[in-house]
């Protein structure tokens, strides 16, 4: 009998899933888009029962259908979703409220200033890793306790989105270890049991679920959840992650020394390492990176964060240079992307004298700072569009490597980088990131993604999978992309520059 893994994931606007057979290989591909809701200025919201729970069915059941098999045979279900989501539900998992999204909600920024100054900056950032934001999900929950508490009192359980799906085929309330040490600090020690004592200032202790690994069998499917999505009855359930976490292990982030870069709207990042590190601020002024926490690798610990720009730097850029290529292609003609990837190859390293600086909506990681500002270095009357098309990408480079020098610094240097997004559509950006790192880069298979990592997760879950470093070994092995050893050098011997750039003018950039 041939065994099948069944990944789901919900994402802001489109939700995805995958079947895969015992070989790994994809036997059904499906997707479903919806909408964000967005009832006032700053709140983001989804209906959970409509998108999360519904597409969730509806792509059960399209993946069955599609891959023409037998439900028995699917061995085991994994669900991702928006990692710091909060989700009131009563004791029949019925949502109270619509789901307060992720990060990009920012109601409770009262709730955040109240409790910085209750606990004092110093404690807060003990508790929480951080300065408190909007991406921690005890935030919100504060806020429904303080603005519904109609529907705080009926609330049996606050969830993310994973721990919901979960919840709807199982009727067993768990959280994995990486979102609930992380995303729900500090409501949970760090043995993932529940903070009693620091949880009572947001809910009760049995309001919130209990934290397991990602793969952990959370339970069977119900009789009803069955009749619902399609799958038998008594199916077994892993308990689930974020999307991003997801993705990130579909692509083999599973080892300590292994980099993950994303290039979407921003550059997201993940490094898994093999110890816990505390925030970190370089004396060379390189910025800072954010403390670590438990990995959903167990044994592992990780640090991530994000830019504020990296595909938004490359659409200004497009939008402003390459407005003829714009209407052609709207025409039928040629994307406007590929003809900027194909100049950008065309001009040598370093952009003819020319650096920019991509900080056009502020910045994140690794310089925290929201009033940076973008800037173009070297411009000379002989430069063009293609030249300024380069320095774009070679920005977002030395943002990148910037990052790997900071972890470098703090003892824990990489050994291997994965790359995945759209921007690895443009092979000269990714020849440029390989030329900075100064090590190969891997560009995984397009299909690997959070569903497909939802399902491989479940492969480990049900057994097929013996560790995650099996689970890597099954992944494919990508594009391979080696370094220019002489573009290395030029990039290496700049970089100062592109940093001084920064430090130099940063007290003048508020004033711009």
């Amino acid at each position: 009998m041939s065994r099948y893994y069944m990944g789901i994931d919900i994402g802001t606007f489109e939700s995805r899933g995958m079947l895969i057979d015992e070989h790994y290989q994809i036997a059904a591909d499906c997707s479903a888009r919806h909408t964000m809701e967005n009832p006032r200025p700053g709140w983001f919201e989804h209906d959970a029962e409509k998108i999360w729970w519904g597409e969730f069915c509806s792509l059960s059941r399209s993946l069955i259908r599609e891959a023409g098999i037998d439900p028995a045979d699917i061995a085991c279900v994994g669900a991702s979703t928006l990692g710091t989501d909060c989700l009131p539900v009563d004791e029949n998992c019925r949502p109270l409220r619509p789901a307060i999204l992720y990060g990009i909600d920012a109601r409770a920024s009262e709730e955040i200033r109240w409790l910085t100054e209750y606990y004092g900056e110093e404690r807060a950032h003990e508790l929480f890793g951080h300065p408190i934001c909007s991406g921690d999900t005890a935030t919100k929950i504060l806020w429904i306790k303080r603005h519904e508490p109609q529907v705080y009192e009926k609330t049996f359980k606050f969830l993310t989105g994973s721990s919901y799906l979960t919840a709807k085929l199982t009727e067993n309330y768990v959280i994995d270890q990486f979102l609930a040490k992380g995303s729900f600090r500090p409501l949970y020690n760090a043995d993932g049991s529940v903070n009693e004592e620091n949880c009572r200032l947001y809910c009760r202790p049995d309001q919130i679920a209990a934290a397991a690994w990602s793969t952990d069998i959370a339970g069977g499917v119900t009789e009803k959840a069955a009749e619902e999505t399609g799958l038998c009855p008594g199916t077994p359930v892993i308990t689930g992650t974020g999307d991003s976490t997801s993705e990130a292990i579909s692509v083999g982030l599973v080892e300590p020394g292994t980099a993950f870069f994303q290039y979407g709207s921003s550059m997201f990042f993940y490094y898994c390492v093999d110890r816990f590190l505390d925030d970190y601020h370089s004396p060379n002024g390189n910025g800072s990176i954010k403390g670590g926490k438990v990995f959903t690798v167990p044994g592992t610990f990780c640090i991530g964060d994000g830019t504020n720009a990296a595909g938004t730097l490359t659409r200004w850029v497009r939008d402003t240079f390459y407005r003829e290529e714009l209407a052609a292609e709207a025409s039928g003609g040629e994307n406007a992307y590929s003809v900027m990837a194909r100049e950008a190859a065309e001009v040598p390293a370093g952009a003819g004298g020319l650096i920019m600086l991509p900080y056009i909506y502020g910045e994140r990681s690794p310089i925290q700072d929201p009033d940076a500002v973008g800037m173009l270095f070297g411009l000379k009357g002989s430069q063009t569009r293609k030249e300024i098309n380069r320095a774009a990408l070679e920005a977002v480079g030395y943002s990148t490597y910037q990052h790997l020098l900071l972890f470098e610094e703090m003892g824990v240097p990489t050994t291997s980088v994965i790359t995945a997004g759209g921007g690895t559509k443009n092979r000269a950006w990714m020849q440029i990131v390989a030329d900075m790192a100064g090590i190969p880069i891997r560009i995984p298979q397009p299909y690997q993604c959070s569903s497909f990592g939802d399902a491989m997760l479940a492969a480990l879950g049900d057994g097929a999978l013996e560790s995650f470093a099996a689970l890597r070994e099954a992944l494919p092995e990508g594009t391979i992309i080696c370094p220019n050893a002489d573009n290395h050098e030029y990039y290496k011997k700049h970089y100062p520059l592109y940093r001084e750039l920064y430090l130099r003018n940063r007290d003048l950039m508020p004033r711009s």
